[in-house]
This record gives C-alpha cells, sequence and structure tokens, in this order.
C-alpha cells in the first residue's frame, strides 16, 4: 500500500486537503511535526473536516520519531520526495507497493538532512520555468500515478 508523509507542513487548508486525499483514496498518512501552524487536537479536527475520521493518520513528533518508526515498519521499504530539485519525472517514476510518498513544507521543501535520507525523489515537470505547485495539488498527482501504477484503483 502506498503511504502519504507531510513533512512539517506549513498551512492548515493543504493539511485538511491532504487528509481529504487520504480518506478518500484510503491510503494512510504520516504528519511529521513540527507544523509551521499551532496544532492542537481542535484545529487538527477542523483542519480534517469530517474525512478525519475516515483518514487513517499517524502523527510524528519529529524526523527522527518518523524515522525510527519507518525501521519498525517492513512494509514501507522506500520514501520517495517529491521535489523540485529532482530529475526524475514521476510518470517516469516506477512505484511500488511499501512506497511512502513524501512531501516538504510549502515555504521551503525539507532540508539536506532529510534529502540524505530519502531513496529516491521525483519532480512534476511545469512549463514556463514555473517554481511548483501547491504541495496538495502536487501530491495528488502523484499519488494518484503511484496509485494507478500499483493496482490500488482495480480493489474499488
Amino acid at each position: 500500500m502506498i503511504r502519504l508523509a507531510l513533512y512539517q507542513v506549513d498551512i492548515p487548508q493543504n493539511l485538511g486537503t491532504l487528509i481529504r486525499l487520504a480518506a478518500c483514496m484510503d491510503i494512510p498518512m504520516d504528519i511529521i511535526e513540527p507544523c509551521g501552524f499551532p496544532f492542537d487536537d481542535k484545529k487538527f479536527k477542523r483542519a480534517g473536516m469530517d474525512y478525519i475520521d475516515y483518514a487513517a493518520l499517524h502523527r510524528h513528533p519529529s524526523w527522527n520519531d518518523f524515522l525510527a518508526w519507518r525501521n519498525t515498519q517492513p512494509a514501507y521499504s522506500r520514501i520517495i520526495l517529491l521535489s523540485t530539485k529532482a530529475t526524475t519525472p514521476y510518470s517516469q517514476f516506477q512505484f511500488k507497493p511499501g512506497d511512502i510518498l513524501m512531501v516538504g513544507r510549502e515555504t521551503a521543501g525539507v532540508p539536506e538532512s532529510v534529502h540524505a535520507h530519502v531513496d529516491d525523489a521525483v519532480i512534476i515537470p511545469m512549463y514556463n520555468q514555473m517554481r511548483s505547485l501547491n504541495v496538495a495539488v502536487a501530491a495528488s498527482m502523484v499519488v494518484g500515478e503511484a496509485l494507478r501504477q500499483t493496482g490500488h484503483f482495480d480493489r474499488a
């Protein structure tokens, strides 16, 4: 099964959109804190709206906690980062069941220390030298392709 990981998300509305994506696509999601906004239970519920009850969410207090958790999860073998610094287009990448698709902060991506721990990175090619898409839009595109490649939609 594909998983979605959010690294220190900055914008609560993007968190809400991605919780909805995870619930609707029936994929687990990891939230790697700290977030760029106060993230208490009330705000967590508001960000996820009524979809939060259908999403399999796991909060990690830090990047190191996420890595430690991942090391206990044999079903999840690779972290694939969506990055504007990558060279492989996501549409040419071979996704596998057990991949964790990770997006970085909207304002800064991920630091080099995180880049050093990912297994691969993919890019969404864009026209006219545009910098980047909204993180929720980018995640949706790549999650959709990964789910298509791994036969996820065949079970719906």
